[in-house]
């Protein structure tokens, strides 16, 4: 399998999942989920703790194989197949683990550099690879922490660092599990100004899983202005007509629409997930 390049079709479809089913013996963990993602589209994943938010993520990564079901990476059906093929799918791919999930006994450099050096469909010369490391902190706003350590920084700049991570490779398509958990509010506004910032800058498909409301919101409803380097108010659809939300239930898909459509909705489990921000 062959990668897309950076400069792609931009609209196409580069994940899709039909009829996802997983099982943990006698627990089912999804149930007959269908998704779908193109470029520059954005997805908020929504659901309590335990309905399959995380699990649905990892599936789109290869990380677990569903039980029925199949699953397309840009354009090739992955159901099935070879890891070698994964590696290849993956290096189109970021991911934003939760807490960030930075290796503790290596410096921010070498964190950076870590999918740049070990995966070896991302094909990234030897003379290239500090350069695209420094872009990538630069991008979060963290070019002087190379030398550092995890340790030696806040939680929310550990997480920048791991957006930083996630986007070196030029990804098509970037997954993150809950960015925002643990962050005092300004704190989750950077990191999701960061987000929007790689989704609008490089029309990188998004798929967000957060149990915040306004970490959606914000997607849905702003957009990142290069030239005054912040965000700003998106006007006439923008960023709202591409964003979408999911619900997720019980390992089910119970929802998935507009941000208008999730906040008219009358069903009491769907509509807590607006009802938090509103209130």
């Amino acid at each position: 399998m062959t990668a897309p390049a950076a400069n792609g079709d931009q609209d196409r479809e580069v994940l899709r999942m039909e009829g996802i089913t997983l099982r943990f013996d006698h627990i089912t963990a999804l149930d007959r989920v269908d998704f779908a993602l193109r470029g520059g589209e954005t997805c908020i994943i929504q659901g309590a703790a335990g309905s399959g938010k995380t699990v649905l993520l990892k599936i789109a990564l290869g990380l677990i194989r569903p039980d029925e079901g199949h699953i397309y990476i840009f354009g090739k059906e992955m159901t099935g197949a070879h890891e070698q093929d994964w590696m290849e799918a993956r290096a189109a791919m970021g991911i934003l683990f939760q807490e960030g999930g930075l290796f503790d006994s290596m410096t921010i450099e070498e964190n950076v550099a870590y999918p740049l050096e070990n995966i070896k469909a991302v094909h990234c010369p030897r003379n290239e690879v500090r350069p695209r490391v420094e872009q990538a902190l630069q991008f979060v706003e963290l070019g002087h922490t190379l030398e550092k350590v995890p340790s030696e920084l806040s939680g929310g700049m550990r997480r920048r660092v791991g957006i930083a991570r996630a986007v070196v490779t030029r990804p098509q398509l970037v997954l993150y599990d809950s960015p925002t958990a643990g962050l005092d509010p300004i704190t989750a506004t950077t990191i999701m100004a960061l987000v929007a910032k790689e989704r609008d800058t490089r029309h990188t498909a998004t798929a967000l899983a957060t149990h915040r409301y306004q970490d959606g919101h914000l997607l849905a409803n702003y957009t990142w202005d290069a030239a005054q380097a912040r965000l700003v108010r998106s006007l006439g659809g923008g960023s709202a007509a591409r964003t979408r939300f999911l619900v997720m239930a019980d390992g089910r898909k119970v929802f998935e629409g507009s941000q208008d459509e999730l906040e008219s909705s009358t069903d009491e489990y769907i509509s807590q997930f607006a009802r938090r921000w509103k209130e």
